[in-house]
């Protein structure tokens, strides 16, 4: 069944920008990149938050041949923020960008932020991508960070997506929604798990936006027009999650 129409892209006549944001964990591009990238090419994005991309030999080239395959470019992380990626579309004007690597716990996997300022229309906003630790206590500490480092951008607006590595009861994911608005919450679009491959299916990968932010409609695109139930089940193990987000003109 397809789905209802989501809003396209577009700037509006007084500088306020409809945009298409999409998080999606592709599990360091080890499965199929052709129906990874017709997936995301489907979703029509503005902006992609990567989680798991490639961190190792030749990392750079991996990015920019998903990016390519995608219609993006790469706009900030990879390696250097350990895995958080941002892909964006030649709409947005780049004002900046940073990576930061979040405080290693010994024996766990290292975690950062890909960050970036960019522009759409006359609109400013603050961007991150973020794969949040699978230990509770540090996982509740790197979302501290997460908002932390939000609200530090000094710009209107902001977005936040990512793999959470927990549902919303969780107390990160709590956190996140209680200063953010959780998209999938505020506008409900397509499809609500993220994490179907064991066990109960959870929702465990969202899209935040900062207060200001008209969310129109979020969820997991299966039945968009372009979005095989194939694809989304061959290109990795997580679902993507997409939203169509209006920034009013300051």
């Amino acid at each position: 069944m397809e789905l209802a129409e989501l809003p396209n892209s577009r700037t509006e006549a007084d500088g306020s920008a409809v945009i298409r944001a999409l998080s999606y964990n592709v599990r360091s591009l080890r499965d199929d990149e052709e129906a990874l990238a017709r997936v995301i090419r489907a979703c029509a994005p503005d902006l992609v938050f990567v989680q798991e991309a490639p961190r190792f030999f030749r990392w750079r080239k991996h990015a920019a041949r998903l990016a390519a395959r995608c219609d993006l470019v790469v706009l900030s992380g990879g390696a250097t923020a350990a895995g958080p990626l941002l892909l964006c579309s030649l709409r947005a004007f780049v004002e900046r960008t940073e990576d930061v690597l979040l405080p290693l716990t010994p024996g766990r996997h290292r975690r950062g932020f890909a960050t970036a300022v960019v522009r759409f229309g006359g609109v400013r906003v603050g961007v991150l991508s973020a794969h949040l630790s699978l230990d509770g206590p540090e996982r509740l500490e790197q979302s501290r960070m997460l908002l932390e480092r939000l609200a530090g951008m000094d710009v209107p607006y902001v977005i936040a997506a990512g793999d959470i590595n927990e549902g919303p009861e969780g107390a990160a994911f709590g956190r996140l929604a209680g200063s953010l608005q959780d998209c999938w919450a505020v506008a409900p679009w397509g499809s609500e798990h993220t994490w179907a491959r064991s066990g109960q299916p959870k929702r465990i990968d969202g899209v935040f936006a900062g207060p200001g932010v008209e969310v129109l409609a979020c969820g997991v695109p299966a039945g968009l027009p372009g979005v095989a139930s194939a694809d989304l089940l061959a290109a990795t193990d997580h679902l993507p999650v997409l939203a169509a987000l209006r920034l009013p003109a300051v």
